[in-house]
């Protein structure tokens, strides 16, 4: 098909938002669209109308039409099927089908146009990539910002402990009589203790692990009342001229202060995405880690048609170490050799690979040198590509089918398939066409109907082998197979995917067992059924 224009109007032929997908003059496009109004005929249920050069397809939106201007020889069916997708977009970014709201929203519209037609040509989106591509969601970007946060946090607490120090030595030498410690002096704003100034800047301002300071105004409370014996010592719980010069002085070293507040898990908002991420930051909460904590993440990339067949599928992951003991620095940490078939793994370039082939033990090719210190360090990646069915972890299989009244009746049903994963939280996403509230007659688990977004959000607490299966059935009126794509799926699971496992952590000189911690989770990026 040849797509000229698409508009937005209201009934009487005025003009609200218009995208041109072809090169052609102003004038001609204000021609075709002034005389679309006039061919309109009453009485009559077309949704097109042709005149010698060009047909008009368009769809009743309450008070406004959406309005296609196509060649004449195109294909109807094609036109039609466009036109209900900009249908479905206009309410994605107006709040209400008035002409305020269309206006207010005009340039969102038009880039959402911009991805259904591309130099007059349909372009082959749907509704859930075309949100993704407006929005520009970043995971890199994601990633960043929680890595900052966790620096943040870093910070903050090393702060908290070096505040809890200085009070320690401020009671310490009141009780013997002599000056606090930990003064500032009054000119230069720097510490009076050469022992906690050497010490106490590099945990707190260092650039490279906390980008921002936090300066922690509560009061730190202690059995016996302490007043200083210095006018110029530092006061904990309250504001001085010294903090004021000492914020001043980290200000004009490019340092940002800010207070910050500790991170919070983002709840869900609807989407399969947003639930995943909001399951995950769940999951990863109030986790004990000790000197040596093991972190693996799962993720999964999944692409599936609606009548089987694997479009896409990736299974990927990361294994991180952090040590926070000096003492825990020179280790080896040994894997499970047992993990998913095909998997590609990959080292740090740091890692002696031929002790990871020969004893799947992970250590420094340089033995004598230790892991770095309080920070995530990546010694493992793997990735694993198939297009074979039987590696899909969850199978869903959505089965519309017209009633004969004009609508659909629908049947959807999961079926665990790797039963060694538990999923929880799993959230399937079902799109619906626009102002239809579904019928739903049965159903495993919860469901809401959001008529904002127009899906339904149907929700399973935990998926396992002794609960692998379940089914929904809903009706729709005014609807056509079609409408109910893409489904999209969203889980958390406290397994991996490929099986990474960490068996043990030793000493290198001893070989001695080292205490360590561990969290895993399977997460998906993005899992949906087209």
């Amino acid at each position: 098909m040849v797509l000229i224009a698409a508009a937005v109007c209201t009934k009487n032929g005025k003009v609200i938002l218009s995208r041109q997908f072809v090169e052609m003059t102003k004038a001609r496009i204000e021609g075709l669209l002034a005389a679309f109004p006039k061919l309109m005929t009453s009485g009559k249920q077309h949704t097109y109308v042709e005149t010698d050069s060009v047909r008009y397809v368009y769809q009743p939106m309450e008070k406004l039409y959406m309005l296609l201007i196509t060649t004449k020889a195109s294909n109807i069916l094609e036109d039609l099927e466009t036109l209900r997708l900009f249908s479905k977009v206009i309410p994605e970014y107006s709040h209400s089908l008035d002409e305020k709201e269309i206006v207010e929203n005009a340039f969102n519209l038009i880039f959402a146009f911009d991805e259904i037609v591309a130099l007059g040509y349909r372009e082959s989106v749907n509704l859930a990539q075309i949100k993704t591509f407006v929005e520009m969601d970043s995971h890199e970007e994601k990633v960043y910002q929680a890595v900052r946060q966790t620096q943040e946090r870093e910070a903050r607490q090393k702060m908290r402990e070096k505040a809890k120090e200085l009070q320690r030595q401020r009671m310490e030498a009141s009780k013997r009589g002599g000056p606090s410690m930990g003064g500032f002096s009054g000119r230069s704003g720097g510490f009076s203790s050469d022992s906690f100034g050497s010490s106490g800047m590099s945990g707190v301002s260092s650039s490279a692990h906390a980008p921002s300071i936090e300066l922690d105004s509560k009061p730190i409370s202690s059995k016996a009342a302490v007043k200083p014996s210095s006018r110029n010592a530092l006061k904990l719980g309250g504001k001085s001229k010294d903090v004021d010069s000492f914020v001043d002085q980290l200000k004009s070293e490019g340092e940002k202060i800010a207070n910050l507040a500790p991170a919070t898990a983002a709840s869900g908002s609807g989407s399969a995405t947003n639930a995943s991420a909001a399951a995950k930051a769940a999951m990863s909460a109030d986790i004990h880690k000790e000197s040596v904590h093991l972190k693996i993440e799962d993720k999964l990339v999944v692409r599936l048609g609606r009548d089987g067949g694997v479009q896409q599928f990736e299974n990927s992951g990361l294994l991180t170490l952090r040590i926070t003991d000096e003492a825990c620095g020179r280790i080896l940490l040994k894997l499970s050799p047992s993990h998913a078939q095909g998997l590609q793994l990959q080292t740090h370039p740091n890692v002696d690979k031929e002790l990871f082939k020969a004893r799947s033990m992970i250590g420094l090719k340089n033995l004598a040198k230790p892991f770095p210190m309080n920070t995530d360090v990546g010694v493992l990646k793997w990735r694993f590509v198939s297009q074979d069915e039987t590696a899909i972890p969850l199978t869903i299989n959505c089965w519309p089918s017209d009633n004969g009244e004009g609508g659909c009746d629908v049947n959807i049903e999961y079926e665990l398939e790797a039963q060694h994963l538990e999923l929880q939280d799993v959230a399937i996403i079902i799109p619906l066409p626009m102002n239809v509230q579904p019928t739903v007659a049965e159903y495993d688990g919860t469901y809401n109907y959001d008529a904002r977004k127009h899906v339904l959000q149907w929700h399973i607490p935990i998926i396992d082998a002794a609960n692998k299966s379940g089914s929904m059935e809903f009706s729709c009126n005014a609807s056509i197979p079609g409408d109910f794509f893409p489904l999209q799926v969203s889980f958390v699971s406290k397994t991996t995917y490929a099986g990474v496992i960490a068996q043990d952590v030793i000493q290198v000189d001893s070989e001695a067992s080292v205490k360590y911690s561990s969290e895993s989770i399977l997460f998906v990026e993005k899992y949906e059924i087209v």
